[in-house]
């Protein structure tokens, strides 16, 4: 299938605009907000759903460990690892047949001594990380490309799986602790079957985010860094039949990330602006970003917030992110029809939970993430919800009142949020490499 990325907005800005205004100013959408609950731990997040409404992500245990973690309705299934004390997933997972892919801690010490792009997510305690895929109840290692580390990130409903792993080169672009190149990388769909998929021309390494039902994979290519954004998104780039497209960007030198593509080919995701080398280093101004065949349009953040990054979009144009504010506080934002809006205040009144952060959102508009227990105004833990759209109007009582006030975020709650902030939310400043 082929689709034209090219660098043209014109077609892209007036077809959206038209999306919002033709008929007048959309109703606004309703929702109603369920806290999942967790593997008897204090927390848990949601990163995809999919058209069943089975949600991925990861669950504190009773004893404090993170595990990835599976909600179908009424049941949390834990995934268990491979062989470490922790493991999640971390990117949005659509497969409708049972299949789920993300990260473990291992047993096994780093010999190099490295954090790999795991460590921005779960505690990996000097240890190395390995990509899963969990099918029929059981949870695999997916094969490595001559590294130690590696990280999935989705698989489409024909079984093939994405992400990226350490090669055996060590490469000068990396930043210490990292010392190994990595390449993004397609799994399956048989058993043991992998192919690279290759970073842009005078790039050492790449990531693949997402993939769809037509095999159409995006993700990072740039430099190797510590392994994590920033300069390992210098480019956003889309595969198609495994060779590099690069998409445009809103003109940031980093943190061009895509997170999610849609069947139709639409992708989502967040980029740098111009500006976001301050002093000499490069400091993330990220705002959400999408991508059309026309080109890139920015959807900005909500109002008063600083950045925003968007995390999911379904077959229906729907998209679903987080907007950060400069405090680092965080809000669930939707945006169709042209139109950006704060989930919390679409939900009923009294909400249990409130929303602070995306995974994904499904073909049925519901959404799932992370939200904050609220005790005396402060987010007190954070749990997996889900938001499922109800007929109707919003409310406009108690619960929406409430939203207008952001929680008081303790610095425990602060760092929790920031793991599960994928490339960009709160993510360390860089010094800016030469061109």
């Amino acid at each position: 299938m082929k689709r034209n990325y090219g660098m043209s907005i014109l077609f892209c800005g007036l077809s959206l605009a038209a999306a919002g205004l033709a008929a007048g100013e959309p109703a606004a959408p309703a929702y109603v907000v369920y806290d999942t609950g967790t593997l008897g731990g204090g927390s848990g997040f949601g990163s995809g759903i999919n058209e069943l409404g089975w949600i991925s992500g990861g669950s504190a245990d009773a004893g404090g460990a993170l595990h990835a973690a599976l909600w179908s309705p009424g049941t949390v299934i834990d995934l268990g690892t491979l062989g470490g004390t922790n493991s999640a997933v971390e990117w949005p997972v659509k497969n409708n047949h049972g299949l789920v892919v993300g990260i473990s801690e291992t047993a096994t010490a780093d010999p190099l001594g490295e954090t790999f792009s795991c460590g921005a997510f779960i505690a990996t305690n000097g240890h190395t990380c390995l990509p899963f895929l969990w099918q029929n109840g059981t949870l695999g290692a997916l094969p490595l490309l001559g590294g130690n580390n590696g990280f999935a990130t989705g698989v489409n409903n024909a079984g093939v799986a994405v992400g990226w792993a350490e090669t055996a080169r060590h490469d000068a672009t990396c930043v210490a602790p990292q010392q190994l190149q990595f390449e993004a990388v397609a799994w399956g769909p048989a058993p043991g079957q992998q192919r690279v998929l290759a970073p842009l021309a005078n790039d050492s390494s790449s990531a693949a985010t997402a993939i769809n039902d037509a095999g159409e994979a995006v993700g990072i290519s740039g430099d190797c860094d510590v392994a994590v954004g920033a300069f390992s998104a210098r480019h956003a780039v889309l595969w198609l039949n495994g060779r590099p497209v690069r998409l445009a960007t809103l003109g940031g030198r980093g943190w061009n990330t895509p997170m999610a593509i849609s069947n139709s080919g639409i992708i989502v995701g967040f980029s740098d602006t111009p500006g976001d080398v301050v002093g000499g280093v490069l400091t993330p101004n990220f705002q959400a970003a999408l991508w059309t065949p026309g080109g890139i349009i920015n959807l900005h953040a909500l109002p008063g917030d600083a950045l925003a990054e968007a995390t999911g979009v379904n077959d229906f144009g729907q998209i679903a992110g987080t907007s950060i504010a400069a405090s680092g506080a965080q809000r669930v934002f939707l945006w169709q029809n042209g139109r950006m809006y704060d989930l919390n205040e679409l939900v009923q009144d009294d909400p249990p939970l409130y929303l602070v952060a995306t995974g994904d959102i499904n073909d049925r508009g519901a959404i799932t993430g992370l939200g904050c227990v609220m005790v005396a105004g402060a987010c007190s833990a954070v749990h997996t919800f889900i938001a499922i759209p109800a007929p109707g109007s919003p409310g406009r009582g108690a619960g929406h009142a409430a939203a207008a006030v952001r929680p008081f975020l303790p610095a425990d709650m602060r760092r929790v949020l920031a793991q599960h902030s994928r490339f960009g939310a709160m993510a360390p400043e860089r010094e800016v490499h030469p061109e």
